[in-house]
């Protein structure tokens, strides 16, 4: 049985959410990305211990340590994702040095499903028997292996891999730009989604037709520095919050979006999938 309509648009759901429903940023695991020759696009990355706690680890070290600061983005493929790192990676004289980060790491694709507090969506899914939220996170998963795992939903943000499952270690990360490439999960290591700033990897342009890597006459975007925000003056942190999906707020929000009230819609879905279930932020209230 479908659950009853609230009676509220979207954005009165939010509008009415108590204060206690939203959660600060977590320094600890939160990433700022500026990106252009003078910085001033934003780009805020949510990590996922919980998922990959070695590499987040790991970025957490990279970023820390200027990992990224003055590298570039390597890949923009249309429909898919956009991706960023060290273009010499595969020439070690020219290649960044790493630092105190890990060369190497295990592939961490999933992690076990009992004990996860997963906010389940009762909605139907394609891709796993079961879907919902976890720390804000789309998860997804299935009791007969007893496994969880991050979902290729928009904005998620991966880190690339060669053939080998445990050949990624962080330094190469992407953002999905398109429609869900829900084939990836269980394929690749997701570390964390993109809180805010998609706008500035999404409309970049198009690379060649080497699956949208640049080829050495296309102009890169350069990545002026990646900080976690605990390296950040409170001062000059974001003065951001999230909506927590264990909260009443979310199965509300969920409903006014699966049974539309606002004077625009005709037709309501009743229906809502994972990757479009998607977690709003506002500014901090004072």
């Amino acid at each position: 049985m479908a659950a009853p309509s609230t009676g509220l648009t979207v954005a009165q759901v939010l509008e009415r959410s108590p204060a206690g429903d939203w959660r600060p940023l977590d320094p600890q695991n939160t990433l700022l990305m500026d990106l252009g020759s003078d910085g001033s696009r934003q780009v805020i990355i949510e990590l996922a211990p919980r998922f990959a706690p070695r590499h987040v680890a790991n970025i957490r070290t990279l970023a820390h340590e200027g990992y990224w600061d003055g590298l570039a983005i390597m890949r923009v493929q249309d429909n898919y994702v956009t991706q960023w790192g060290d273009p010499n990676t595969e020439v070690p004289e020219k290649a960044k040095p790493l630092g105190k980060a890990s060369p190497k790491l295990p592939a961490e694709f999933s992690v076990p499903l009992k004990g996860l507090p997963l906010v389940r969506l009762p909605d139907a899914d394609g891709w796993a028997p079961i879907t919902g939220f976890v720390d804000g996170m789309p998860v997804a998963a299935d009791p007969k292996t007893g496994q969880a795992w991050l979902a290729h939903c928009y904005g998620i943000v991966g880190a690339g891999r060669d053939m080998a499952k445990d050949s990624s270690n962080g330094t190469e990360l992407y953002a999905v730009i398109g429609q869900s490439p829900r084939g990836l999960d269980l394929n690749i290591t997701v570390v964390g989604r993109v809180l805010q700033g998609m706008q500035h990897l999404a409309a970049l342009p198009r690379g060649g037709a080497d699956m949208g890597f640049y080829g050495p006459s296309e102009p890169r975007t350069p990545i002026q520095r990646v900080r976690l925000l605990a390296d950040v003056p409170e001062t000059e942190r974001p003065a951001l919050e999230v909506l927590r999906t264990d909260s009443t707020t979310w199965p509300a929000l969920l409903q006014a979006r699966r049974v539309r009230k606002e004077e625009w819609f005709l037709h309501s879905p009743q229906h809502i999938n994972l990757c479009n279930a998607t977690v709003p932020t506002r500014p901090r209230m004072k």
